[in-house]
């Protein structure tokens, strides 16, 4: 359901941050999801440029209780030192929310390594910081008081995840990352309300690792989701007619990104709500 969509019983909150990827562009930043549930405000992928649109939202980065990481590569990881670094401006006492990171399985020694690099610069006190590692063979399982989180591995590198955001009232979001075809996405992604899946590459430019818009298609109708957003477009995108590509294998509500889209989620639909 889109357009006019009643949203008083609103559970969830969307923003598209990044739609774009490691090339630069003027109108997309890199890899970027907040996702907001009442006070509760996750940020899925950390690519460069994400606090600047974070900030386009009305949110800081003190607003943020959970930082999802889908995988380990630049354009979806590395404004994690710069927020860190920032969290500590002027004397490290803002913070008064926990900070936790999911990831998935290998997160902790990339943290480590970065850690080794940049040492007390980024380092954050342990009753305000922690890492939690999701499993990459299999699914996984984390709750919290106001969400639940489930995820599965995705075809991309070894430790590569994607995410099912979920209220208490069954309300959901599903975020694949960076993937190629699966039954893993269509698994995660079963019956959701909105599903955020990378589209890097037009049809006819298939790349190991990625997914193209009709088999980002394909997969959404086997999930059969509530809405399909595609995202995470390289320039070779724009060439394309993608909303057609996809609409060979879904017929459902499609959405190409663009950044600061925002979506609200509730039991009446789902409804795009216009920029500011």
């Amino acid at each position: 359901m889109t357009g006019a969509v009643d949203t008083s019983g609103t559970a969830m909150r969307v923003t598209i941050l990044g739609s774009g990827t490691c090339v630069p562009s003027l109108a997309r930043s890199s890899c970027a999801v907040l996702a907001a549930i009442g006070s509760t405000k996750l940020l899925l992928d950390l690519g460069p440029g994400t606090m600047r649109r974070l900030l386009r939202t009305g949110t800081t980065i003190f607003d943020l209780s959970h930082l999802l990481f889908s995988h380990l590569h630049p354009d979806h990881t590395s404004e994690l030192v710069p927020l860190l670094f920032a969290t500590k401006y002027p004397d490290g006492e803002r913070r008064q929310r926990p900070l936790t990171v999911i990831a998935g399985a290998g997160f902790r020694r990339f943290f480590d390594g970065l850690s080794a690099v940049y040492g007390q610069w980024i380092a954050l006190p342990p009753a305000t910081f922690s890492i939690r590692e999701m499993p990459t063979e299999g699914p996984g399982q984390f709750r919290s008081d106001t969400f639940s989180l489930a995820t599965r591995p995705m075809r991309h590198s070894p430790e590569s995840i994607g995410f099912r955001l979920s209220t208490p009232d069954g309300t959901s979001l599903v975020y694949s990352g960076d993937t190629d075809v699966t039954p893993e996405l269509v698994r995660l992604a079963a019956g959701t309300n909105l599903l955020i899946c990378e589209c890097a590459l037009p049809d006819e430019e298939k790349t190991a690792g990625h997914l193209t818009p009709s088999e980002a298609g394909r997969m959404a109708s086997e999930a059969g989701v509530g809405h399909l957003v595609l995202t995470h477009f390289y320039p070779e995108c724009d060439t394309v007619d993608i909303t057609a590509q996809c609409r060979q294998t879904y017929q459902g509500p499609l959405t190409l990104a663009r950044d600061l889209l925002t979506f609200e989620i509730g039991a009446n639909g789902c409804a795009t709500i216009p920029s500011a």
